[in-house]
């Protein structure tokens, strides 16, 4: 398959050199849990992710909270047999609760406990970064943050970092250990990063991989009110207020902006929206999830769009 070669940035001081765009793996742990995404096909899943791979992304981003294993599986199904393997990234902090929900645990014995299963659910014997997933609860992080650094002295996980921190806590944790890496949210829809956060990272050459860069699919141009009505129950963006009025009308009308940049570039509104924030000089990689093969192409171009600053002013509604 002849393709265009993604771009690739070095990912904080590590040696991982990854594309612009990564996989994320959110969706494809499919729902019946509180943070799910709603009932998915593994096939289509794994089918998105080995065409994804084909088309040059190196890197994906996953967590044993993802269906509580099931992300982990599907993407360890997708790595059996490859020739060469992505780099594989995961989190750990929240293992599973009654009921299919999700509990808080930074405490030694139960990180072990999840990357042990993380690493026999992808089928690896070491994850390329291994992520604390959230700084809760608050008084479990320095434990969190050192049980951390062990296992990357052991050679299970070749680097640590952290999603969901502030900067603070960052400032707290590189106490004890430096931290490689940080996965904030940032869109469009969620800009709190830029004032403290990002300008952080930069400045102490932390790497930087952003979630949700399309707002969870808000800005992918797809999502329309009768969209979101008809979402099932079980996908929790359904109940969330970026979802709803009165937030929903002027994101849908951010999303009419995107489309006519999108359009001058012959591309699609949301990879208009992913290549906006890779411009900030903070940000290495966007995360992105695909759960049908059909869902990379128009995005997976993100990588090497460049926006111009009158592209950036059309999309914020200053031009």
């Amino acid at each position: 398959m002849q393709t265009t070669q993604l771009s690739t940035t070095q990912l904080g001081q590590t040696e991982l050199e990854i594309t612009r765009v990564g996989f994320g793996a959110w969706a494809i742990g499919g729902g019946g849990y509180d943070w799910g995404w709603g009932t998915q096909e593994d096939d289509d899943s794994i089918a998105a992710i080995h065409h994804s791979l084909e088309l040059g992304v190196n890197w994906i981003d996953t967590a044993a909270q993802y269906g509580f294993g099931h992300s982990e599986l599907v993407v360890g199904r997708a790595l059996a047999g490859l020739r060469e393997r992505p780099y594989v990234f995961t989190k750990g902090g929240q293992p599973e609760g009654p009921g299919r929900t999700t509990i808080q645990s930074l405490r030694r014995d139960s990180l072990r406990r999840e990357l042990e299963g993380s690493l026999t659910r992808l089928g690896v014997d070491a994850v390329d970064l291994y992520q604390l997933h959230w700084p809760i609860p608050a008084e479990q992080v320095e434990e969190g943050w050192s049980t951390l650094a062990e296992l990357k002295e052991q050679g299970l996980v070749r680097h640590i970092g952290v999603s969901n921190f502030n900067a603070a806590q960052l400032r707290q944790i590189q106490q004890i250990a430096p931290v490689e890496t940080l996965q904030p949210p940032y869109s469009l829809v969620a800009r709190d990063v830029e004032q403290e956060l990002l300008p952080f990272a930069e400045r102490e050459r932390i790497g930087v991989i952003v979630y949700s860069p399309m707002g969870s699919g808000l800005l992918t141009g797809a999502m329309t009110r009768e969209r979101i009505q008809q979402l099932p129950a079980d996908d929790w963006r359904k109940h969330n207020e970026r979802f709803q009025e009165p937030q929903l009308s002027k994101h849908l009308a951010l999303v009419e902006r995107l489309q006519t940049v999108a359009h001058h570039h012959e591309t699609t509104a949301g990879a208009v929206a992913i290549a906006w924030t890779l411009r900030n000089p903070a940000v290495d990689g966007a995360i992105v999830g695909f759960r049908r093969p059909a869902q990379v192409d128009p995005i997976i171009t993100a990588a090497n769009l460049e926006l111009s600053d009158e592209d950036v002013a059309a999309i914020e509604g200053r031009a």
